[in-house]
């Protein structure tokens, strides 16, 4: 059989073959959403055995590899997206998952061992693979997450009640659990950025006016005995993207929405069900932080690591070059705040994971630079001299209500 390099694109191909096997790609939903039995060790030793020729074949022929490092960012390794989005699910029954979804797109039998593979006939379809898992998960998630929404004022939200637009009802709720989930979070984080420690500068200013020199922190030690607190604004940042389950219309959720949890949900079996619907804006789900870690940890930039037998405790990692990363004195280890009694649901281990493993994903393919890439270029360059640009991606990104007021920098 032929075993050819395949013509490498990072955009989508507009293949006959891409488009015969769309079906199959969108049966990632069903495959995520619906009970499959779980491999049996043969079936999964050999799925693997195939898996691994299939991406090490492409690897071999991926130009990401040789790219020079200044130009690098224009593309991203689609081979070391498919590869890594398989190794980091998040269990056995996952990566199952995976394996399911990539054999039934690639046309190949799962049950049987692939002595010989067309390569030439693959090449399509593998990358169409790759461009739905860029298209539908990893590129809006990453081009959504630059900041989560901050609650408004109250009398905001009264104006809008007051006028009894039906389009602004679900912006209304959304607003009151907001101002919600702020008020816990920085109850439970004891007015401060879980990564850097700065206190609260509305808070401070609030304590003295009302306390003079007896101001003291949630901890209950002294502002004047304090040496060089460091204050700063501070935000909600939720862990896995508010805007997952921002409706379009009403309480209806658009298909781009419904693909891109359906791919969270195979990477993750059974987190979606933790946060659908209002529980997407639960503690659980959000971290106390300042707009610059926000910025930084929504681009999947900073990550949490949990450290084996310690109790909410994390070594705070990051993807900056080494010397951006001093800067922020990372990497370092913290161990979460909780409230007296729990009242206050501690950050889930299982979704800082899940952003720990998108933010491997993005990074070891080098999706996260390309999408940085891209959304940059569509606002310096939105079409270029050549008349080239990410424009069907971009498109899509609209259309499905990912880059509402986003802004890179």
């Amino acid at each position: 059989m032929a075993d050819q390099p395949p013509s490498w694109e990072t955009a989508a191909q507009a293949s006959t073959p891409h488009h015969r096997h769309q079906a199959s790609l969108e049966q990632v939903v069903d495959m995520s959403s619906t009970a499959q039995e779980s491999l049996s060790l043969a079936e999964r030793a050999a799925a693997r055995d195939t898996f691994y020729r299939v991406v090490q074949h492409f690897e071999s022929a991926d130009p990401y590899i040789t790219e020079p490092r200044a130009t690098r960012r224009t593309l991203y390794s689609q081979p070391r997206l498919v590869r890594y989005t398989y190794e980091f699910a998040r269990s056995v029954e996952s990566q199952d998952i995976v394996l399911r979804s990539f054999f039934d797109s690639l046309a190949l039998d799962l049950a049987a061992n692939e002595a010989n593979l067309d390569f030439t006939e693959l090449a399509p379809l593998f990358s169409a693979y790759a461009d739905y898992l860029m298209d539908n998960f990893f590129l809006p998630l990453k081009a959504s997450t630059s900041q989560t929404p901050q609650p408004s004022p109250a009398i905001h939200s009264a104006v809008l009640r007051a006028q009894g637009a039906t389009d602004s009802q679900a912006y209304i709720g959304t607003e009151e659990r907001l101002s919600t989930l702020r008020a816990e979070c920085l109850v439970r984080d004891r007015h401060r950025c879980v990564i850097s420690r700065e206190f609260s500068n509305a808070e401070f200013g609030k304590r003295l006016e009302l306390y003079g020199n007896e101001a003291r922190d949630d901890d209950g030690i002294l502002f004047s005995d304090l040496d060089n607190i460091k204050l700063d604004i501070l935000e909600v940042a939720h862990i896995l993207p508010h805007s997952l389950m921002k409706a379009s219309t009403g309480s209806e959720m658009n298909a781009s929405r419904q693909a891109a949890l359906s791919i969270l949900n195979m990477f993750d079996r059974g987190v979606v069900d933790l946060i659908n619907g209002i529980d997407i804006d639960r503690p659980r789900n959000a971290l106390t932080l300042t707009p610059l870690m926000h910025g930084l940890f929504g681009a999947f930039k900073i990550y949490l690591e949990a450290v084996d037998g310690q109790y909410n405790t994390y070594r705070i990692k990051s993807f900056l070059e080494a010397p951006h990363s001093r800067v922020f004195n990372l990497p370092i280890t913290r161990t979460l705040y909780v409230t007296e009694n729990r009242t206050i649901d501690p950050p889930s281990p299982r979704f800082l994971a899940v952003h720990c493993a998108i933010a491997h994903i993005l990074h070891l393919s080098g999706a996260g630079d390309y999408i940085d890439y891209i959304l940059r270029d569509m606002e310096e360059h939105p079409v270029r001299a050549d008349g080239t640009s990410a424009l069907g991606r971009l498109v899509s990104l609209g259309l499905g209500g990912w880059m509402d007021g986003a802004v890179y920098s």
